[in-house]
């Protein structure tokens, strides 16, 4: 396989316009086209690279099922409701599923496992290398540091953003409950308004703000008396979770059938 042939679903909104300039600037990848829902005003439209306006030859097409079809890698970035679907097509064509959707449901990530059972499929909240190290790091401090440590995870991002708290930030409270070995549905506080109460101890917090054009700001503090440790990530543009999904898709033309995430493509050690 010369190039590997890299579809994206939802071409035309931000992130989808980041993956298509990330696909074209990678030599070892081709562009196989893009899709968006029929009503869109960019149906139809020239595909071009977001940044030098190149011209790629390609529409802007609904048929989200000729794109699975004539695809090695489909990049998927969408909505949890569109993603279930676009599993059954992965299922169906044996094309490799990168979905970095969220606000995914359980029920929704059962539709992944079982196109998993035929096709490799990777599934990353976040598909930047340093965020991914910041889940490791997340775990690991929680599992060294007791519950005299209260955890807070807060994240910021663009006024545009439709889900809270980020999907990013839900996996860093997995990590840290992981490292501590309780469920995080048991221990998570995601809403504090009015009053709350004292602080149960042992419990992750998480916090959400919103505004501007914020790319992504995520930031885990583990606080006890008279001391507080944080770790923090900022991304400065979109860019690096598209390069980073990219690089995913070109990892799993090598791997057999199996829902994997970003830890098995940069070699963390397993979540």
């Amino acid at each position: 396989m010369t190039q590997v042939k890299i579809g994206v679903v939802g071409c035309s909104g931000r992130m989808g316009q980041t993956l298509i300039g990330a696909i074209l600037d990678q030599e070892k990848a081709m562009l196989s086209g893009g899709t968006e829902r029929h009503d869109s005003p960019h149906m139809g439209q020239a595909i071009r690279h977001p940044v030098t306006g190149i011209d790629t030859g390609l529409m802007v097409s609904a048929d989200a099922e000729a794109l699975f079809k004539n695809s090695h890698v489909v990049i998927d970035f969408t909505c949890p409701t569109a993603t279930v679907l676009h599993t059954h097509y992965a299922a169906k064509h044996g094309t490799i599923h990168i979905a970095g959707t969220t606000g995914m449901t359980a029920e929704d990530e059962k539709a992944l496992w079982a196109a998993a059972e035929k096709v490799a499929v990777v599934y990353a909240a976040n598909f930047s290398l340093g965020v991914n190290l910041l889940f490791y790091l997340t775990r690991k401090a929680a599992s060294m540091l007791d519950e005299d440590f209260d955890i807070e995870i807060l994240e910021m991002h663009h006024r545009h953003k439709v889900d809270a708290p980020s999907g990013t930030a839900l996996s860093l409270g997995q990590q840290a409950a992981k490292g501590r070995s309780v469920d995080l549905d048991q221990v998570a506080d995601r809403g504090r308004d009015g009053i709350t109460g004292e602080r149960r101890r042992g419990d992750i917090g998480f916090a959400t703000l919103r505004g501007g054009n914020v790319a992504g700001e995520h930031t885990v503090s583990f606080n006890a008396d008279d001391e507080r440790i944080e770790l923090s990530h900022k991304a400065g543009d979109r860019a690096i979770f598209a390069r980073g999904a990219v690089k995913a898709a070109l990892w799993a033309t090598t791997q057999d059938a199996g829902l994997y995430n970003m830890f098995d493509v940069l070699g963390l050690p397993g979540e």
